[in-house]
């Protein structure tokens, strides 16, 4: 079973094994969904999430981070 939306935590350490140089504090949206839509673990419907949904994978993402 793969990632879904709601997965946060293990969306986020997913994004910080991919991408380690990024900053999540600097991440467009845009890019943040297409980054997780193109995890290799993600399977979820792309058009499933929103604003609060990538907000919250972010806010992880920068907890992870520190």
């Amino acid at each position: 079973m793969g990632l879904k939306w709601i997965d946060t935590l293990d969306i986020a350490i997913a994004l910080d094994d991919k991408f380690p140089e990024v900053d999540p504090k600097t991440i467009r949206f845009t890019d943040l969904h297409q980054w997780v839509c193109e995890l290799s673990e993600f399977d979820d419907e792309p058009d499933r999430s929103g604003e609060k949904i990538l907000e919250a994978i972010q806010m992880t993402w920068i907890e992870e981070k520190d």
